[in-house]
């Protein structure tokens, strides 16, 4: 799955175009690594995102293509934050 889907879909941003534009502006990595939108993630990739307010690292726990509101926060695990 993309990058810009995961977090859509596990609702730690509220939409893809969102999340399009926070990884197009460097401002999200995976494993250490700035990626484009369409970067696919796995399984135990590690997750950084800055905010304005900090960072919070994450680490994807389960991918699917569409989670219930209640079960999205299965998805990933904050390591960081």
């Amino acid at each position: 799955m993309r990058i810009d889907k995961f977090l859509k879909v596990s609702r730690i941003l509220k939409r893809r175009t969102l999340a399009q534009e926070s990884v197009s502006s460097g401002r999200i990595k995976i494993n250490g690594k700035v990626v484009k939108p369409a970067h696919q993630v796995k399984e135990g990739d590690l997750v950084e995102l800055g905010f304005s307010s900090g960072t919070i690292t994450i680490k994807i726990l389960m991918i699917k293509e569409t989670v219930k509101k209640e079960e999205a926060e299965k998805t990933y695990q904050v390591i960081e934050g």
